[in-house]
């Protein structure tokens, strides 16, 4: 998948930023042992002069073989008494070697000229990041829902009360997060404004975050909104899209809200329906009822995702007029 120059430029920096921290580490290590250690100082000093004289051998003419033969085994040995050295100081033999985050690609990002998979996986966290940079991911968590917002009676006998439902709900997501993975079912929550619905999926979205998992979190709106101008941008190489259709786990929040047009009725179509056929879980949170999503989009759209998700119910008391009203 392509990334826009920004996202690019961003994990480039952090690998250079990395790398460079790492050789300055180890350049601090060396100084110290070094300064214990003068005789390791010497054998590096002698095996730089070594590499010298291996070169002069090469450009020269006669027996170049021999003096390469004595050369390595010299710098052999110099590199065992260097070994033991630091073994007598109780330290690893890659105490001097920078160490790198990653240790493939040095933190460059690239072997042999061929993108390493670390800058892959910096490269798809990087636009995560940014496509959920505007969502209150950190301010959600299973610890932090509370029951006690929800009646404990019901209005019907037919139905538990809203505190047990809820409940339930709860329990389920706490589950739901805790066993993710990509082939975890999709999710259609469904109930009025201030139930509860967002609060959950973002505690299930930071789950599974924390577990190392492609997360993408946003309103439909704001979702929309990004697939829109992209589509206008002459630069675009459909980044959002891309993502969209291949994270891990895409929870798209308020569906029903966004501002109605052709272009995005029919993208959030393509996004559900090829997310549900590559087998890639979505949470879809809504004020609608099932007859208003067919209104709202179609039957066939309705169709896929009874057919598919599993349906959680919310009911009850807005909760968060409640806690204004406190």
């Amino acid at each position: 998948m392509g990334y826009g120059k920004d996202v690019y430029q961003a994990v480039m920096e952090k690998l250079n930023l990395q790398r460079v921290a790492a050789e300055q580490e180890s350049r601090r290590r060396r100084d110290d042992f070094y300064a214990a250690c003068p005789r390791a100082a010497e054998i590096e000093r002698l095996l730089s002069h070594t590499a010298v004289q291996a070169a002069k051998a090469v450009l020269g003419s006669g027996n170049s073989g021999e003096i390469l033969a004595k050369l390595k085994e010299n710098n052999l040995a110099l590199q065992e008494e260097r070994r033991q050295l630091l073994a007598s100081a109780g330290l690893p033999e890659d105490y001097l070697q920078p160490h790198y985050q990653c240790p493939k690609c040095e933190d460059t990002g690239y072997i042999d000229g061929r993108m390493c998979s670390c800058l892959k996986e910096l490269l798809r966290k990087e636009a995560y990041r940014r496509l959920n940079d505007s969502t209150p991911l950190s301010l959600c968590t299973f610890d932090s829902f509370s029951l006690s917002y929800y009646p404990d009676t019901s209005d019907s006998p037919d139905r538990p009360s809203p505190r047990a439902q809820i409940g339930k709900l709860l329990s389920y997501c706490r589950r739901y997060a805790a066993n993710f993975s990509p082939d975890s079912p999709s999710l259609l929550m469904q109930g009025g404004t201030g139930l509860g619905k967002t609060h959950l999926s973002l505690s299930i979205a930071n789950e599974a975050i924390e577990r190392g998992f492609g997360v993408i979190y946003g309103s439909t709106q704001n979702l929309a909104s990004s697939l829109e101008k992209e589509r206008f941008r002459r630069d675009s190489d459909d980044e959002t899209n891309q993502m969209l259709l291949s994270c891990d786990l895409l929870i798209l929040d308020d569906l029903g809200t966004e501002f109605s047009t052709s272009f995005i009725d029919a993208a959030i179509y393509n996004i559900v329906n090829t997310r549900l056929m590559s087998k890639r879980p979505t949470i879809i949170s809504t004020n609608l009822s099932l007859r208003e999503m067919e209104t709202r989009y179609t039957e066939r759209f309705v169709s896929r995702i009874i057919g598919s998700y599993i349906r959680l119910f919310f009911y009850g008391s807005d909760v968060r007029q409640q806690r204004r009203s406190l």
